[in-house]
């Protein structure tokens, strides 16, 4: 079974409608979606938004239903000049950008427990997504490390900190913290973005034309995954 969270309805509701054989159940305040798409097992939720509910969600998932793998779908800000409104951001790693205890001596981002900055995606996810997209046709796509934070970038200066330190593409609000869950028990993990704003002073302007056709472009292509795996 593969698992799939989005943090907002619109992130997934394109797939939703293409499950067959559909049951719900709620936990935690969740609704958990499970059918069949283009024939293969998968378990559905909008985890809402934030790192806390992101990490909630994953982990009930994996608890109740066991996926195989996690993927992540949704919008992103863009951290970088080769990534437009509509262009997809495939996960090659992912990143807590808000993670800091550089006070007492560790790197920013270090997650301690784990102790890692950059937590690794599923190498196998990422090159069937690649696939993917180019079966999406004429879509513009990169490969790199996705920053999370609780924060709404909407700041050039904050933007410049979590490229300046972590070389991120593009940056969310659920990633990582679903990532690091996934890490933590040992389940495959795969994010892939579509790119809703410029995540700098113009991002909440350009966020509200954007997020439902950035949104169903990367259902789109999970779509396309999910046929090919």
């Amino acid at each position: 079974m593969t698992g799939i969270i989005g943090a907002m309805g619109v992130e997934i509701e394109r797939i939703k409608e293409s499950l067959k054989d559909k049951k719900s159940e709620k936990i935690s305040g969740i609704e958990f979606i499970s059918g069949k798409l283009h024939g293969k097992d998968v378990v559905l939720a909008a985890c809402g938004i934030g790192k806390v509910a992101a990490a909630v969600c994953a982990q009930t998932m994996i608890l109740k239903f066991r996926p195989g793998l996690i993927i992540n779908t949704g919008v992103a800000g863009t951290l970088t000049k080769k990534l437009g409104v509509g262009d997809i951001a495939v996960a090659e790693d992912t990143v807590q950008h808000d993670m800091d205890t550089s006070p007492i001596g560790d790197p920013v981002g270090f997650i301690s427990g784990i102790n890692i900055i950059k937590i690794p995606c599923s190498r196998d996810a990422v090159k069937l997504f690649l696939e993917s997209i180019e079966k999406a046709g004429g879509v513009k796509s990169l490969t790199g490390t996705i920053a999370s934070g609780d924060q709404f970038i909407n700041s050039g200066e904050r933007k410049k900190f979590i490229v300046d330190n972590f070389g991120a593409i593009a940056c969310d609000m659920e990633c990582a913290a679903i990532s690091q869950v996934c890490y933590m028990n040992d389940v495959a993990f795969a994010a892939v973005r579509a790119i809703s704003d410029s995540a700098d002073g113009e991002s909440h302007i350009d966020y509200g034309k954007f997020v439902v056709s950035a949104a169903q472009k990367a259902a789109e292509v999970v779509g396309y995954f999910i046929e090919k795996a």
